[in-house]
């Protein structure tokens, strides 16, 4: 029998995720800086804009930033016609859309599981990375959004 302590303390151990995907690389992104996830209509592109930043696009009545995931991990255009999705989240006062390729499900991990980034994981992907998971045949990297969303704005 389990008592509210031992439940209690399983659960701060678990570590929640959004699993999305960006080329055929799973990510995760803690849930708790998750605000939504949906399909942008319509984004415009902003002149002289850093070359990660698709555009902006209105969600809700609210201006979001779009930021190209394929881009700011390195990963190039993507040769399918499947619509993008985006996952929405807010960082200093500011609303972000991530345009990712797709969403994957949310996932309870281990905290005791989450690992160092590897030695050889790519070092635009360790520049965004909390660390990862070793899943069945898949590593999901776990993202950093603050580290995500400091641009170069020098480099733009």
């Amino acid at each position: 029998m389990t008592t509210t302590n031992e439940t209690a303390e399983s659960t701060q151990q678990q570590a929640d995720f959004v699993t999305v995907y960006v080329g055929e690389q799973m990510f995760g992104i803690p849930i708790g800086q998750v605000l939504d996830v949906f399909r942008p209509q319509r984004i415009t592109a902003v002149p002289l804009a850093h070359p990660d930043i698709a555009g902006v696009l209105n969600l809700r009545g609210r201006i979001v930033t779009a930021i190209n995931c394929r881009s700011r991990l390195g990963l190039g255009r993507s040769g399918s016609d499947v619509p993008l999705m985006a996952v929405g989240i807010e960082r200093n006062g500011e609303s972000y859309g991530l345009i990712i390729d797709k969403v994957g499900e949310v996932l309870s991990l281990p905290a005791s599981d989450f690992e160092a980034n590897p030695a050889n994981l790519d070092s635009r992907w360790r520049s965004v990375s909390m660390g990862v998971y070793r899943l069945e045949g898949k590593l999901l990297v776990v993202l950093d959004v603050a580290a995500l969303l400091e641009l170069d704005l020098a480099a733009a």
